[in-house]
Formats: C-alpha cells, sequence, structure tokens
C-alpha cells in the first residue's frame, strides 16, 4: 500500500469509525488484511446476530442470507434468476398422491471439518427443524413431514400434512443443512464460537458488529470461487458504505443511496449494477389503535403517490406495487390497483370525524439507512398524510428490533419494512405476513385467516394461486396493509470485478470474480 493510499485509507477508516460506532484500529486491522488481489472486501449493510441459519428471529432476515450462503449450502439452491437448481440435494420429488417425499444427497460434499455431508446430516436438519423445541420460526412447515427412511443416498419421509412449498423452503429461509456430529458436540453456544458449514468458504475470524473473515474451502463440491479471502464488514451507515468504496476500504457495497448510485458509477475506477429483486417496500398495519378503523386504512393508502416516491426519491430505481406480490411472484395480479386519491382519502377520514384540524394521530416505525432512502420515504409518505388529515409520529428503529417487536405482535400501528421472497411465492408472501397465527405477520384477524388457512394445504396449484389473488384483492379493498414498491437493488464495486445480480439480492462473494 502506497503512503498516500494508506493515508486516505487511514483518513476514511476514522470517518468509518465515527459512522459506525466502532473502533477505528478494528476496522483498521479488518482493512489491512484486505490489501492483496486474492482478497474481497464487502462493506455489508447489516451484522450477522448469529451463526445458526434455521433459528431465531435472524434465520428470517433475507438481508442475513447472503452470508449464510457464503458459508453453508441450502437443501435445493437456486440460480441468480430465481429458478431452482440443486444444493446438497441432487434430486427431490413427491410420489404419484403426494403422501411421501423422496431425495437423493450427492455424494461430493464435505464438512469444513473435513468429514463427508452424509443423508443422516440432511435427515438430522430435517427432524431438528421440525421440533417444535428447536425455535425454528419455519417449524410449522419442516414439521410437516417425518418417519424418515435412509438407504444409500436416497431418503424418504411420510407427508404428515400436504405443504405445496415444501421443496421451494428447501432453497429458502432455514433452508439450511447443518452437521449432525459437529453441532451436537459443541452445542448451541459453542457452535456459535466455530461454526462448520459445507458450502464455498469456511469462517476464519469473526469480530461481532465489526466484521467476518472467511476463507475458501478446498473441498467444496461446486466451483472454485475466485477468491481465497472474503471479508464482510458490519456497515450500517449508508454514507460510511459510500466512503468505504470511495477510499478503497471495501471493494463493493449494496443499499446505497441512489444519487450516489449515479454518481459512482460515473466516477473512473468504479461499475455498478441496479437490477430489481424481490423484496417488497411496504407498511405493515397492525390490528390495534387508529387501524381498527377501515376508513383510516383506505385513507392512508390512497393518500400515498407511490409513483412520486419512485421517480423524485428513488431517481426510478423501483416499481409501484399495490399487492404484496411482486411481477416476479407466481400470484402477481396487474388488476389489484389501489388509486392515489387524495380526496377521496379526506372524504373518508371525514366519515370517521377526522381532518386537517382535528388529525388521526399514531406512530409509524422505520429503519434508517437499512434500505435506500426508507426513512425519507417514510418522511415523504407522512407528509402526504399530513395533507389529508392525518398526524404520524415517527419513529427510528434497528431491524432487528422490528424482528423483536413482530415477533411478540407489539409493533406500531404502522411499521415500514422490506419484505423478501426469493422463491416467488405467494405463500412467503401474503401467506406468512398477513395470516394471523403466523410470527411474521402483523395484522392478525379471523376474517383473513379463514381465507388463507385452507390454501396452506391445497393440492391443486390453479385453484391455491386463484385463492390468493382473491385474498390480495381483499386485503387491497380493506386496507390490511399497504404495499409501496418493488425495489431495484444497487451495488457497485472496483472495476476489475464482475457481479452477478440475483432476483433475490443476495450479494454472494461465490458470485464475484475478477473482469
Amino acid at each position: 500500500m502506497s503512503t498516500q493510499s494508506r493515508r486516505d485509507f487511514l483518513k476514511a477508516s476514522g470517518a468509518l469509525a465515527a459512522a459506525t460506532g466502532l473502533p477505528a484500529s478494528l476496522i483498521a486491522g479488518a482493512d489491512a488484511i484486505a490489501a492483496d488481489a486474492t482478497t474481497l472486501t464487502i462493506a455489508y449493510n447489516v451484522a450477522l446476530p448469529s451463526w445458526d441459519p434455521t433459528v431465531g428471529a435472524s434465520a428470517v432476515n433475507p438481508t442475513i442470507q447472503s452470508l449464510y450462503k457464503a458459508v453453508f449450502d441450502t437443501y435445493i439452491d437456486q440460480n441468480p434468476d430465481l429458478s431452482f437448481r440443486p444444493g446438497l440435494l441432487t434430486k427431490w420429488g413427491w410420489n404419484k398422491d403426494r403422501t411421501r417425499i423422496e431425495m437423493e444427497v450427492r455424494k461430493d460434499a464435505f464438512w469444513h471439518d473435513g468429514s463427508p455431508v452424509t443423508p443422516d446430516d440432511v435427515v438430522w436438519s430435517l427432524e431438528r427443524a421440525g421440533d417444535p423445541k428447536s425455535g425454528n420460526p419455519i417449524q410449522f412447515v419442516w414439521g410437516k413431514i417425518g418417519n424418515f427412511k435412509v438407504e444409500g443416498q436416497k431418503i424418504t419421509a411420510d407427508v404428515k400434512e400436504f405443504e405445496p412449498t415444501l421443496f421451494k423452503w428447501m432453497a429458502f429461509l432455514t433452508g439450511y443443512v447443518l452437521p449432525k456430529k459437529a453441532y451436537t458436540a459443541t452445542g448451541a453456544q459453542g457452535w456459535e464460537d466455530k461454526p462448520v458449514g459445507s458450502g464455498p468458504y469456511m469462517v476464519e475470524k469473526f469480530e461481532r458488529n465489526a466484521f467476518v473473515r472467511l476463507k475458501a474451502f478446498p473441498k467444496y463440491w461446486g466451483a472454485k470461487p475466485a477468491f481465497e479471502t472474503v471479508i464482510f464488514k458490519f456497515v450500517p451507515d449508508a454514507t460510511a458504505r459510500v466512503a468505504e468504496v470511495e477510499s478503497g476500504g471495501s471493494d463493493l457495497t449494496l443499499e446505497i443511496p441512489y444519487e450516489e448510485y449515479n454518481r459512482l458509477t460515473k466516477t473512473k475506477g468504479m461499475g455498478g449494477t441496479a437490477s430489481p429483486v424481490s423484496d417488497i417496500g411496504m407498511i405493515f398495519l397492525t390490528n390495534k389503535d387508529a387501524m381498527l378503523d377501515e376508513n383510516v386504512r383506505l385513507a392512508l393508502a390512497h393518500a400515498i403517490d407511490k409513483k412520486a416516491i419512485v421517480d423524485k426519491l428513488l431517481l426510478g430505481y423501483g416499481v409501484p406495487i399495490d399487492t404484496l406480490q411482486a411481477p416476479q411472484y407466481a400470484a402477481f395480479d396487474r388488476s389489484i390497483t389501489v388509486k392515489h386519491d387524495p380526496e377521496a382519502a379526506k372524504a373518508l377520514l371525514a366519515k370517521s370525524g377526522y381532518s386537517a384540524a382535528k388529525p388521526v394521530k399514531f406512530t409509524i416505525q422505520t429503519t434508517r439507512g437499512f434500505k435506500p432512502k426508507d426513512y425519507e420515504m417514510v418522511q415523504a409518505i407522512v407528509g402526504m398524510w399530513r395533507k389529508v388529515g392525518v398526524e404520524a409520529n415517527i419513529e427510528i428503529y434497528e431491524i432487528a428490533k422490528h424482528y423483536e417487536l413482530r415477533s411478540r405482535h407489539e409493533l406500531a400501528p404502522a411499521a415500514f419494512y422490506n419484505w423478501g421472497n426469493s422463491i416467488g411465492d405467494p405463500a412467503t408472501s401474503t401467506g406468512f405476513s398477513m395470516f394471523g397465527p403466523s410470527p411474521h405477520s402483523a395484522w392478525k384477524t379471523e376474517d383473513v385467516d379463514k381465507q388463507i388457512g385452507p390454501l396452506w394445504g391445497e393440492k391443486d396449484e390453479a385453484r391455491r394461486i386463484a385463492g390468493y389473488k382473491s385474498v390480495d384483492k381483499y386485503i387491497a379493498e380493506h386496507g390490511l396493509v399497504i404495499p409501496l414498491l418493488q425495489y431495484y437493488q444497487p451495488v457497485v464495486y472496483r472495476k476489475g470485478l464482475t457481479f452477478t445480480p440475483h432476483v433475490a439480492g443476495f450479494v454472494l462473494p461465490q458470485n464475484v470474480k475478477p473482469a
């Protein structure tokens, strides 16, 4: 590192330390390791709370999956266009009457401790995921199969309750295979100190809330990754992430303001991609306080000019939507629309006795910097609401706090959130976000539950998709959630790299290569 570049780096490290609250020495230590061509350094927008990708709130945080997918393998994998491909399973499927599943485990996979991945590991992982005591937030999916039998590399299991999206879940949240022997030897606490996966990278060093350093696994069954070392720096502040790539402290970053994306991609020595992903920006409504009034809910929806938000705040990097299905999802219905109509919003509020002089009041929660312009979007929406007779107080929280409050059904009456759905199924968008018994829902009422409930086990796929379209129409007509937009994901990186965008929004180090 030259004297000048080192001076710039130290200056940037100090700025980053101020922005993140991390010691400059710790950040400098991570960067010092990254000064060679075999290392890829990523300034990441969220910290990793746990190394168990199958339990707790972090297991259902879509943003963290990029880290998990670098270290662990899922049962079934996905291509960047969301199509499915073999993971640790090379074959999978139902029997004719869908009362049994059949799977085949690859023979050439190894754990990071050098031991082979076995069908027993797969069975143990599935049984653990289906155990109500395990803490797996998707246990109610995994618990629908049982009575596993192993014969060579082949596994069969009985279907206790039909789950149409079972194999899709094997490529999705909590769908990771862990090593039976290594995990049971250390227990949950010991596992955090030395996680063992079968993915392309091994954990070499982990500083909580600071960074993780990964090393390429030489016995990985898939394609050899291009970089021997990968460092994820945890940098929640978007401004600090911009400083990281500008200073050369990081090679790649994501989820920065679109103004900065446009500026950086026009800067010599920088490149980038901005493409639609399966994430939806939405406002959860909780069935309490002011949200119990349908006039208020519908007024909130009609008052929001989604196109203006996309065009002005996001510089066109987004797609306004009115349902919980993005255009790539299986149950997307373009006929479902919620018109921007401030006058209709005023009339609805007037029916319930509210006006600009006597506004309805509540709190809306939001992250700040977790997604591009998240806080600014909420500011703009609150301004739009104010014009029709709504006074909303903005409360900022970290994404981890959102999960904590949501799991206890204690979110504010309105809460901004980014919903990820990399498998594009309506069960994992409308189903889990709106079904009352789901730990991921904010709206919990019997009328919605009665409509979604039968769809969980519907074996006729056309009827299942039509059922979710009907539910989405009902939700829009009664204002039970406010979908805002489908996101574009901005990723910037130094010239000399090739990055493959993933529709799920994953930033996978194994998909980054020298140009």
